[in-house]
């Protein structure tokens, strides 16, 4: 389900992970061509507006569930992502990083304004290979223009 994503700006590398109430994304937003970094999604004790997690079903996307919050479409510029092994509150799990392919990023959806904005990663089925790893995946696309 995506619990971490490395960054890079500049010449720095930035490992984001989710459980951080820090967390934020670097977010190409759709149709602006500016790149901004957005809060990653709501924990269960911060405020706001929006759901609480980090991501969204693509089914639920797809079947209007997120209209509600009117969100802009955009994209995580991130160059590999993390999924953990095992289940949440398992000890050991072990990390597994996955590039993301050139020109490629991952497709999010961004909800609120200004300092409020929240950033949620687009989840879809995993490939055939990791449904073992985990039931939900960053949705992968290629940047629009690239």
């Amino acid at each position: 389900m995506c619990g971490g994503v490395e960054a890079r700006e500049a010449d720095k590398i930035w490992k984001i992970y989710f459980p951080n109430p820090k967390a934020a994304m670097p977010v190409l937003l759709e149709g602006s061509g500016q790149l901004d970094w957005i809060s990653w999604g709501r924990r269960k004790d911060e405020s706001g507006k929006g759901p609480q997690g980090g991501w969204a079903r693509l089914s639920t996307v797809q079947t209007g569930g997120w209209e509600k919050y009117s969100p802009r479409h955009g994209y995580a510029m991130v160059q590999r992502f993390m999924e953990k092994e095992g289940r949440p509150g398992e000890k050991n799990r072990v990390s597994h990083w996955f590039d993301v392919p050139e020109s490629s990023a991952l497709e999010c959806l961004v909800i609120g304004e200004g300092e409020e904005r929240r950033v949620y990663v687009i989840t879809t089925e995993p490939p055939a290979d990791y449904e073992w790893l985990h039931d939900r995946w960053p949705l992968v696309v290629k940047i629009p223009g690239e």
